[in-house]
């Protein structure tokens, strides 16, 4: 059964949930919004990762004042999914550097990544200033915009971030799902297109395109894109589950439940799966 864009109200629904929902993951890219050193690169191995942040948990404890070692340790905290950690880490840190703008970019996105959104965008608009523009920061304020329900002013702000750093496919593929959040579905496709065709584009970037091309009725389209990042198995997994709940119309709770279930957990981060509609409220500060 294919529905006619924005036929069945939970089609966006499940496009806001998901997105929204994800948000935490991304912000992060998952996202690497938190900034460290360039020395310590976090192992993408989940039992490497545990040995990491307890490593670095020690050497934030013998010296806590240090601002590269809680950024790193904020940073492996984050990739551990311990939000709210991160957070009391980089709000120590930003009291005792109140106006050093990467700890402020830093402790804003770790609000955002813990769900305390209007709280990141009072720390992240003194993050960075108009004679020198952050985009990174400028995608994060997009994102928690976006979810705040503000999807022309998160417009604004993704567009401000293309114009320091064009054609940024996490940037585009916020920008496309904000257009998906506003019902205007075409431009979201036409953007996450263009997201998707960049060099730097990620399995999240092309697993929004996917989802939008599902919510457009195009689960032919939709399952191929998938298949980029995942088994047939799991591509098409990914389309009927959207196409049956479009087709179904089925309460909040249910599509709110589908997005829950599909959050990856540290211990599956090698080999993710239904990775649909994450915003990437941030990117990977620039080094």
């Amino acid at each position: 059964m294919f529905l006619p864009p924005i036929a069945a109200p939970s089609a966006l629904a499940i496009c806001a949930l998901l997105a929204l929902g994800g948000c935490s993951q991304q912000l992060a890219d998952v996202t690497g919004s938190i900034g460290a050193p360039r020395r310590a690169e976090l192992p993408t191995d989940d039992a490497r990762l545990r040995r990491f942040a307890e490593d670095w948990g020690r050497r934030y404890d013998a010296d806590p004042k240090n601002k590269s070692v809680a950024l790193t340790y904020a940073k492996a905290l984050h990739a551990l999914d311990r939000n709210a950690q991160a957070v009391a880490v980089l709000q120590g840190l930003a009291i005792r550097y109140p106006d050093d703008l990467s700890v402020l970019s830093a402790y804003g996105k770790a609000l955002a990544d813990a769900g305390r959104l209007r709280e990141a965008a009072d720390v992240l608009s003194r993050a960075h200033t108009p004679e020198r523009p952050d985009w990174t920061v400028l995608s994060a304020q997009g994102s928690i915009a976006d979810q705040l329900g503000n999807h022309q002013e998160a417009r604004e702000y993704y567009q401000a971030a293309l114009k320091i750093e064009p054609n940024d496919p996490k940037v585009l593929s916020n920008l496309g799902l904000s257009y998906a959040l506003s019902k205007q579905l075409p431009q979201a496709e036409s953007t996450l297109t263009t997201a998707a065709s960049q060099p730097a584009a990620d399995m999240r970037v092309r697993q929004n395109l996917a989802l939008v091309l599902a919510l457009e009725g195009k689960f032919e389209e939709a399952e191929r894109w998938s298949r980029y990042d995942l088994s047939p198995i799991e591509a098409a997994e990914n389309v009927a589950s959207i196409r049956q709940m479009i087709a179904q119309s089925n309460s909040w709770r249910e599509i709110q439940s589908f997005g829950a279930h599909n959050k990856p957990k540290p211990a599956e981060r090698p080999a993710p799966r239904r990775q649909l509609g994450a915003l990437t409220s941030s990117a990977p500060s620039p080094e």
